[in-house]
């Protein structure tokens, strides 16, 4: 009689725990630091190829995701044309006015006319004494995968805020960059005053960014300078920055508004699949690799469900909350974070990173990615449907709390899979 695979899946774990109570301490201690389902996986060779396989932890510059807007996109101007309107270091300048139609009380404006506005070596004069690193993933809301991963380096934008010398009626801060001087392209975004200002809930600041992975920001990531906030998606964090208008409004204009997303929605936690076969044989274990983007609610575990697609699926629950789940596992730190970065260190210092050892101070890094993998057990011939998930340090189980795909993308992967002889 063909077993159940719920059955098959505990024999896998029984087989996993003798494995390692075989190889004495040794075994021991594995089975104290992974998951008992998968603990094995090191031992497969094909699980070991597929995790070496994987991605580097930081992106390398060149490999990061273009989802820029424009026509032109203003990174494919001619570098003559990019110094004419600013967007090289030497010839940048950041206007920072009041709101015209809600005006906030300013002691003064930052403007060319005026010739006060911000400009680059301003930025550098900051960034003596007032420059933050930290690590961020970089996705949009509305695409389930990352743009990349890297330390991000800038000034705190409440320094510059500051220097208009704000006395009330401000609430909020409207900004946008460069886009071929169209008002019909143009791409803004906004914040709340107060997450300038403060940084709430351990957050680092928002920052007026100049570096990525320890180098100048190219043209494609934004350059000279773009607006980073680490909580939020890309939208937020505005390329080739050139204005901003500080304001009495309540609400937002953000571009993305008008274009049925919920503009105030920070980061989510979810995972998806990196590697994954298709078609094996029967009875051969399954290595499958993948990775988590770690939202403002952190992540504590990943987890994978095989459902046989001849059974039915659980009634009423659109989430699988009653599923057979099993716990993947995280992968820890990598021994080479890749990204470009200078000797291959994380630049001292970077918030959340040991100033001696380099190492993160807390894993997953929060608003971050991680690796994670699985080896799953080998299985019957038959179609099956892989799914992933993740869970927060809050015991939410993707994609809950907020399942709707406006406040960004977190549905449950689903993966297809034949297993034939």
């Amino acid at each position: 009689m063909t077993k159940s695979l719920d059955s098959l899946l505990a024999e896998h774990r029984t087989l996993t725990r003798r494995y390692f109570l075989r190889c004495g301490s040794a075994g021991l201690a594995a089975l104290g630091s992974f998951p008992l389902l998968g603990a094995d996986f090191q031992q497969d060779p094909r699980m070991a190829k597929a995790i070496a396989n994987l991605e580097s932890y930081m992106t390398e510059l060149a490999g990061f995701r273009d989802v820029s807007r424009g026509n032109p996109k203003p990174h494919s101007l001619p570098l003559e044309k990019r110094k004419e309107v600013g967007l090289t270091r030497d010839t940048w300048k950041l206007e920072v006015i009041g709101d015209p139609e809600a005006p906030p009380r300013l002691g003064k404006s930052l403007t060319v006319k005026e010739k006060t506005a911000f400009g680059f070596q301003d930025l550098m004069k900051l960034a003596e004494t007032r420059a933050v690193r930290f690590a961020k993933v970089m996705t949009c809301l509305n695409i389930g995968c990352p743009l990349g991963m890297g330390i991000w380096e800038g000034v705190p934008l409440r320094d510059v805020i500051w220097l208009t010398q704000p006395r009330s009626d401000l609430r909020r801060v409207f900004y946008y960059g460069y886009h071929n001087d169209d008002p019909k392209q143009r791409f803004q975004s906004s914040l709340p005053i107060g997450r300038i200002l403060e940084d709430l809930y351990d957050l680092p600041p928002v920052i007026l960014c100049y570096k990525l992975n320890g180098q100048w920001l190219s043209p494609q990531r934004g350059a000279p300078v773009r607006i980073v906030v680490p909580e939020a998606y890309g939208f937020k964090c505005i390329k080739w920055l050139s204005h901003m208008v500080l304001s009495n409004r309540f609400n937002a204009n953000d571009t993305y508004g008008t274009q049925n997303n919920d503009v105030d929605s920070p980061l989510k936690t979810f995972c998806a699949t990196l590697s994954f076969p298709p078609v094996v044989k029967p009875n051969q274990s399954i290595p499958v690799t993948g990775w988590g983007q770690v939202g403002i609610s952190g992540l504590k575990k990943v987890q994978y469900w095989i459902h046989d697609d001849k059974d039915p699926l659980p009634e009423n629950d659109r989430y699988f909350t009653k599923a057979p789940w099993r716990d993947a596992t995280i992968l820890p730190p990598p021994k080479s974070w890749g990204g470009d970065l200078a000797d291959n260190k994380i630049p001292v210092p970077t918030m959340g990173f040991d100033p001696e050892t380099g190492q993160p101070k807390t894993w997953p890094l929060p608003l971050s990615k991680v690796h994670w993998a699985a080896l799953v057990p080998g299985l019957p011939a038959g179609e099956y449907t892989f799914r992933c998930r993740t869970i927060d340090q809050n015991g939410n189980a993707q994609p809950l709390p907020r399942p709707f795909n406006k406040s960004g993308r977190a549905s449950i992967e689903q993966k297809s899979l034949i297993v034939k002889a």
